[in-house]
């Protein structure tokens, strides 16, 4: 039963995201070779003006760093909203108490096996493991040397801030059967800040000149997998529900936040302009 829970809520927020990704315009730079493009401003004149005033890059480049920056403001508020109910137990210590005793209750030997395999993609050896195979893949695929920053900036940087504030808040964990391992206080989650922060930057280099398919699939799964890893440490009994809920939030805020910090140094948002601005400044 709980681990059909856990992965049945992973599934709903992956097909949230994709459902919400179909009424979000591309603001990727169409994909389109040098070739083609250098043809086409050759055999008329005012292709290159065209691109440059549909696919401005600070145009596209803002509407995505925008987009980030929503993000990380409402998971600031997110996170804060959390906190304050935390503090003030005002309806979150009903949610959480019932929450872990459903896991305690309900849980099993196979149940527990699952779990604990599942929470190690959050943990810190599966989130270093992910990331280093990822960015050495992608690295080799497409190389920038601003893929192994970005990327250790987002990994080192979330376990920075959730340890920082679990030192902070100091609230205890649950107090029922604890079927996984542990360390430090309960606010936030850990594990499910490290999933949501990793997977999302693995997704986003991943998909870098990939089509919108792909990137859009590559977002849900990485949204989809953090929620199941924080549901597992709910249902493992080692973390309350507000707590999971914070750490996934501040995760993808501080992913958002990187994102913002490196903007078109991963994406190439401004390629198809250059593009047409070169072939359009070549002698004929």
């Amino acid at each position: 039963m709980v681990v059909v829970i856990v992965l049945g809520g992973g599934l709903a927020a992956a097909g949230l995201v994709l459902l919400l990704a179909g009424r979000w315009p591309d603001v990727a730079a169409p994909r389109v070779s040098a070739e083609r493009i250098v043809e086409g401003v050759e055999q008329h004149s005012r292709l290159a003006r065209y691109l440059r005033r549909h696919y401005d890059p600070k145009t596209e480049t803002g509407v995505a760093l925008g987009a980030a920056t929503v993000l990380v403001a409402a998971a600031a508020v997110g996170i804060g909203i959390v906190f304050a109910l935390v503090r003030s137990e005002f309806g979150v210590e009903s949610v959480d108490g019932r929450l872990a005793r459903f896991g305690a209750r309900n849980a099993t030997a196979r149940s527990t096996d699952v779990l604990s395999y599942l929470t190690e993609l959050g943990g810190t050896r599966g989130v270093v493991l992910l990331a280093v195979l990822a960015t050495a893949v992608e690295y080799i695929r497409r190389p920038t040397r601003a893929l192994p920053l970005f990327m250790g900036l987002v990994v080192a940087g979330q376990f920075a801030l959730s340890n920082a504030i679990k030192l902070i808040v100091e609230r205890a964990r649950p107090d029922f059967d604890r079927l996984a391992g542990f360390a430090g206080t309960s606010f936030p989650s850990g594990h499910s800040t490290a999933a949501a922060a990793a997977l999302a930057a693995i997704a986003l280099i991943a998909t870098r000149d990939r089509s919108r398919r792909a990137r859009v699939m590559s977002a849900a799964a990485a949204v989809g997998l953090a929620v199941i890893v924080a549901g597992t440490r709910v249902m493992l009994g080692v973390h309350w529900f507000s707590d999971v809920v914070a750490g996934l939030l501040l995760g993808w805020g501080w992913f958002s936040l990187c994102s913002i910090a490196f903007g078109g140094r991963l994406l190439s948002f401004g390629r198809p302009v250059a593009v047409a601005e070169a072939a359009a400044s070549m002698p004929s």
